[in-house]
């Protein structure tokens, strides 16, 4: 029983970790991706759109650090 507490608690130490590094990478993936988009963006709905998404998505991965 003790060594699958340690086990558990382990793999779960690890993971934790693993995610909070992917959402630091998305955080500056998304960052980037939308000042990049923003400089280059046509006049249309869709590139609103797509600059909204990149914002939303930049915001909600840089909040989870």
């Amino acid at each position: 029983m003790k060594i699958f507490l340690i086990l558990f608690i382990l793999f779960t130490s690890i993971f934790g970790a693993s995610n909070q590094l992917e959402n630091k990478r998305l955080c500056k993936l998304f960052t980037f991706k939308a000042k990049t988009y923003k400089k280059n963006m046509r006049e249309d709905a869709y590139a609103y759109q797509t600059l909204r998404s990149y914002e939303k998505r930049a915001k909600m991965f840089c909040k989870k650090q």
